[in-house]
Order: structure tokens, then sequence, then C-alpha cells
């Protein structure tokens, strides 16, 4: 476990946020659990919440003194959406709900297949990505770039949430010979 991931670790906990919202079912997601965060990273969370309205009730009772406070809707998947944001003294929060379940949700499945890539391609991955983030490549971009994704990394990486580990060493290895041939 990183630096960060300890002090995320102690901030959610402060925060008792898994308690506080635990009918909304959260789970971190982003780059944080990946070890891929950069200084300015937040902590994102995504939630199912079936009631935007009362979501957002429930988070300004317990977070909204905190700075930076504020809530606003979006659209994701075709399904509305409530984002809020408040700033710690470690960390950003960004909290995400949607009336989809969290599995579903694009954020969790991105963290799915992140996870399970870096897994399958190692050490030199990891680092390769952790300079892109540090360059300030958003993180899906960075994946897509590393691993030679064509079309909207978001989708991509959504997609691949599915594929099988054959069908993602597959594509690590496709992306190490074009890398490969690249360099050449």
């Amino acid at each position: 476990m990183t630096g960060r991931q300890r002090e995320a670790e102690r901030t959610l906990s402060e925060l008792r946020i898994f308690e506080v919202l635990a009918k909304y079912h959260p789970v971190l997601t982003g780059t944080v659990p990946l070890g891929l965060d950069v200084d300015s990273s937040d902590l994102d969370i995504v939630c199912e919440a079936h009631d935007l309205d009362e979501f957002e009730q429930d988070v300004s009772r317990a977070y909204g003194w905190y700075p930076g406070f504020e809530t606003h809707r979006t659209e994701s998947m075709g399904f509305p959406a409530s984002v809020v944001n408040f700033q710690t003294t470690c960390f950003p929060i960004q909290i995400f709900a949607q009336a989809i379940p969290v599995h579903r949700q694009r954020a969790y499945r991105h963290l799915i297949v992140e996870s399970r890539l870096l897994q399958l391609a190692g050490e030199e991955a990891r680092a390769a990505l952790r300079q892109l983030r540090e360059q300030g490549m958003k993180t899906e971009p960075a994946f897509a770039h590393y691993f030679r994704l064509e079309g909207d990394p978001y989708e991509r990486l959504y997609e691949l949430a599915d594929a099988s580990d054959e069908e993602l060493l597959a594509l690590i290895a496709a992306a190490a010979r074009d890398r490969q041939r690249d360099a050449n």
C-alpha cells in the first residue's frame, strides 16, 4: 500500500463515508486504488441512488459544511446522475451517484479492467502509466495510449471490462509489439 493509499484510507475512515452512504453501496474507484494517483488526484466514490434528491440531501447533511461543497446534475450512460464535490485537508472528494448498480457503472468497470491490465502487464506498464499520469494525462486516455486502444478511451475500457484474461493478454502483446515497432 502506498503512502497516499494509506492517507486515503485514513481520510475515508474519518469521513465514515462507507457507513454514512451505506444504503447507496459506495465504492472507491479512480486512480488511488490503482496506485496511479498524482498529487492532484481526488477520491472518486460511486454510489447507486434511485432518488437523487434524497441522495443529495443525505450527502449535504453529512458533508455540506466542507470547503468547496457543491452538487450538480449530469447524465451518464443515458441516466441522470448527481455529482458531489468537496475538499478535505488531504484530498478533493467526488461522489457520483445514479440509478445503476455500482458494478455496472462506468467508473467501477474502468477500475476493474484497469486493475486487471496492470496485473497482467506487470510493473513496466505501471511505471509507464504513472509517467503518463505525471505528465498530465487523464487515466483512461493514458491506458488507451499505452495499450494502443482505438476509439473513445472511456468506451473502450468500459467494453473491455468483460474481456477474458486471454483477450487482455492478446491486447497487451499487440500493444507491446506496436511500441517496439515504433521504437525502432
